[in-house]
């Protein structure tokens, strides 16, 4: 399997990734609980993939692929990467069902970032 091959197939799962974390967030937050140490490991995790996603880009321009033909796919990658820290950070000082609740949203909106880069790094 290509590095590219590999790279794409990746995408889509941390996209489901993504989505599962954003229900499981949203739930917390309906039932009136906090992020539970699962949770906030499993957006430790989520970080992780898409640093090895960004990783595995960065090989598939090395091995000769060249560039995405959209060079917007790099920009959606760093969002995506910084979304979630980044509302972890605000939402440190809220009350419990709101950082559950903003979380999970959160990984809503780095769901549609990932669809956007898989969209503009499709040849």
């Amino acid at each position: 399997m290509s590095v590219l091959a590999l790279h794409s197939r990746f995408a889509f799962a941390v996209l489901y990734y993504l989505v599962a974390l954003g229900i499981w967030g949203v739930v917390l937050g309906i039932r009136r609980q906090g992020p539970s140490p699962s949770f906030r490991g499993a957006i430790v995790i989520v970080e992780i993939a898409i640093l090895a996603q960004g990783l595995l880009g960065g090989l598939t321009w090395l091995s000769g692929q060249g560039p995405p033909r959209d060079l917007l796919h790099i920009l959606y990658g760093f969002a995506l990467l910084l979304a979630l820290p980044f509302a972890s950070t605000m939402v440190r000082d809220s009350s419990p069902r709101r950082a559950a609740l903003t979380l999970g949203l959160v990984a809503f909106f780095a769901a549609g970032l990932a669809i956007r880069g898989i969209t503009t790094g499709s040849v």
